[in-house]
C-alpha cells in the first residue's frame, strides 16, 4: 500500500465514477482527457492495481476500484469539511497566472478588477508557459490562468483569440532554391511552433529549429539575431527589433482562455471573465476603427 494518496487524483477518480467516463469526468473538472487518464494511472501505479477499465466511451471500475471508489469519497469528504472549518478562503491570496504574451497587455486589466473586488485579499502572480500553468492550475496551486492554445484539447474557457503573425530580424531574407528555412521558437511542446512547421511543410518547405528558448525574451532574442523567422501572437505591439512578414502561409489565431482550479470561488471567476470579456471587447472595438 502506497503511503500517499493525492488530493488531485481522487478527485479525477470519483469524477469518472460520478459522470460515467473519461471525456466527460475531463470536462467537468476543466481539464484534458490525457490529464484523466495521468491521474487514474498513478494511482493503479501507488496502489500496484487495476482500477478502471475502459469499454468504448464507458468507463468500468474493477473491485480494486469499486474499494478505491469508496475511500476516496471519504478521504475527500474529511478534507473538503476540513477546509470548510478552517476557512482558508477568508484570508488566503488570489494566485494568478499568465503566459509571457498575455501579462503585458492583458494581466493589468484582470489585476484591477480583482483588486477592486476583493481589496481584503492579497494577490500574486506568476509568469510561465501555458503548459506549466495548466499543471499548476490542476494541482491547485494557482487559483486561475490565462493560457494560449491551439486545438480542442486546451482547458478551460475561451475569453478571446489574438492573431498569430511571422516575425523577422528587419534585415531577414527567406531562404532561396532548396535551402532549409530556419525557425525559432519555445522549446516543445509549444503549438505556436508546430503550427508553423506544418504550414511551412505543407508548402514543401524543408524546416530547421535553429534556435529554441523556455521564455518569450529568448525567442524574441533569437529572431531579432537573425537566426531564423518566429511564430508569435500579436497581442497590439511589435517586439523592438522586429517585423512582422507578409506573405507566407496564413497563421491564424491562437486561443487565450482562463483556466480555474477546481473549487475556486465562482464570484472569482465571474469577475476574471467580466475584466477579460472588457479587454477583448475594447480590442475589437479599436480594431474596428483603425481598420
Amino acid at each position: 500500500m502506497a503511503e500517499i494518496l493525492d488530493i488531485i487524483p481522487l478527485r479525477t477518480f470519483v469524477a469518472i465514477s460520478d459522470c460515467g467516463g473519461f471525456g466527460r469526468a475531463a470536462s467537468a473538472l476543466h481539464v484534458s482527457q490525457p490529464t484523466v487518464s495521468q491521474h487514474v494511472r498513478l494511482l493503479e501505479k501507488r496502489l500496484d492495481q487495476v482500477l478502471v477499465v475502459k469499454s468504448g466511451r464507458q468507463a468500468r471500475l474493477t473491485p480494486a476500484g469499486e474499494r478505491l471508489l469508496v475511500e476516496a469519497r471519504r478521504i475527500l469528504g474529511v478534507h473538503d469539511e476540513a477546509l470548510a472549518r478552517l476557512d482558508v478562503s477568508a484570508s488566503s491570496a488570489i494566485v494568478i497566472g499568465s503566459t509571457e504574451t498575455a501579462a503585458d497587455q492583458i494581466l493589468p486589466e484582470l489585476l484591477g478588477t480583482l483588486r477592486d473586488a476583493y481589496p481584503e485579499r492579497p494577490i500574486q502572480f506568476q509568469i510561465d508557459r501555458s503548459t506549466q500553468m495548466t499543471d499548476a492550475v490542476t494541482r491547485g496551486t494557482i487559483d486561475l490562468a490565462i493560457i494560449l492554445g491551439i486545438g480542442p484539447d486546451v482547458p478551460g474557457t475561451e475569453v478571446g483569440t489574438l492573431p498569430l503573425n511571422w516575425y523577422t530580424a528587419p534585415n531577414w531574407s527567406p531562404p532561396v532554391d532548396d535551402q532549409p528555412w530556419h525557425l525559432v521558437g519555445y522549446v516543445e511542446p509549444c503549438g505556436m511552433r508546430q503550427k508553423g512547421m506544418e504550414l511551412l511543410g505543407s508548402q514543401g518547405r524543408r524546416v530547421q529549429v535553429t534556435a529554441e528558448s523556455t521564455s518569450l525574451e529568448g525567442v524574441i532574442a533569437a529572431a531579432r539575431a537573425g537566426l531564423g523567422i518566429a511564430v508569435l501572437p500579436t497581442t497590439g505591439r511589435i517586439p523592438d527589433g522586429l517585423v512582422i512578414r507578409h506573405g507566407l502561409p496564413h497563421l491564424g489565431d491562437i486561443s487565450v482562455r482562463l483556466f480555474t482550479r477546481r473549487g475556486l470561488d465562482s464570484d472569482i471567476e465571474s469577475a476574471a471573465l467580466s475584466a477579460l470579456g472588457i479587454f477583448f471587447a475594447q480590442r475589437r472595438i479599436l480594431h474596428a476603427v483603425s481598420a
